[in-house]
């Protein structure tokens, strides 16, 4: 069907989907390090996604024949989504942001969209461009001075912080998630009830690590202003963030959806020393200009030639 092959030209709704999608993604970096220490990193997770599919369970249930066919056929790939975009993008981000700082955490993060690059290039055949290789790299070299805090003596010494590669693994991860997005199945989905199957997938397969956790002793809500912080995540960063990512991707495709993520440092860091206190270091600097810039000249849409 040509109309099925020939979306029709981004509205004003699309872009504005589009340019919404960093600034509730960088409120769950916020949101996250503020209630670091306060409630457990997976049981936060698995409360945010939990929260997230009661209130999107209205639209499962209007499309509900529609749905319950997506998961009978593709109950392997709607798990994996699931892991990949709200387990691994959840609790193992809270955990990681109990070792580093929201600020790293969004720089590192943002490389994402440079992984899809790659994964378009490993596993759809999609040629990268030299403008792409030489971004990558440039952005490649803001991360690395992001984690070496400026100090490029620390590669002797080959120190890192933990968190900040497992915020670097949750970047891959969300890679993959806005690839397989892309996939007919996924795309034959409306948005919304598409976004409540996912998140009720997160919760499932959040269940056991939060279980865990709190069997261990992981702290649990019991103030109104960790409650207050829980809905934050879950009505900004979980139900407003992944919608309008959602959205993107299947508007514009991953590559260009993941534009959206090089918007995040400058905001990122913004809101981190604005509402968590933190410092703007001369590193932080570098990197936004690094990572930004890399990001900017690699995923910038290619010009036709003939």
């Amino acid at each position: 069907m040509p109309a099925s092959q020939q979306p029709p030209s981004p509205r004003l709704y699309d872009w504005t989907l589009f340019l919404l999608a960093p600034v509730f993604f960088s409120s769950n970096l916020i949101f996250g390090r503020g209630i670091t220490g306060e409630v457990g990193p997976f049981t936060t997770a698995l409360l945010r996604w939990v929260g997230a599919a009661i209130l999107m369970s209205p639209f499962i249930w209007q499309e509900r024949q529609a749905c319950l066919t997506f998961v009978r056929r593709h109950t392997a790939l709607w798990l994996t989504l699931g892991i990949l975009g709200m387990g691994i993008c959840g609790g193992v981000v809270y955990w990681a942001l109990t070792l580093t700082t929201a600020s790293n955490a969004t720089l590192i993060y943002t490389t994402s969209s440079l992984f899809i690059i790659l994964f378009q290039w490993l596993f759809q055949k999609r040629a990268i461009t030299r403008r792409e290789l030489a971004g990558m790299v440039i952005a490649f070299a803001g991360v690395v001075a992001i984690v070496l805090k400026g100090h490029p003596e620390a590669l002797l010494e080959l120190t890192f912080n933990i968190g900040d590669l497992a915020i670097l693994v949750a970047a891959i991860a969300f890679a993959a998630y806005s690839l397989l997005l892309r996939r007919p199945s996924v795309r034959e989905m409306p948005p919304l009830p598409l976004f409540a199957l996912l998140a009720l997938s997160g919760s499932i397969v959040l269940v056991p690590p939060g279980l865990i956790e709190i069997a261990g002793g992981g702290l649990l809500p019991d103030t109104g202003m960790e409650f207050a912080k829980l809905a934050g995540i879950i009505l900004f960063a979980s139900l407003a963030a992944f919608y309008c990512f959602q959205h993107a991707v299947q508007v514009f495709g991953p590559g260009i959806a993941g534009m959206t993520l090089y918007l995040m440092p400058p905001m990122s860091i913004l809101m981190a020393v604005i509402f968590l206190g933190e410092r703007f270091e001369h590193y932080h600097a570098v990197g936004i200009v690094l990572v930004t810039g890399g990001l900017i000249l690699a995923t910038a849409p290619r010009r036709k030639t003939d």
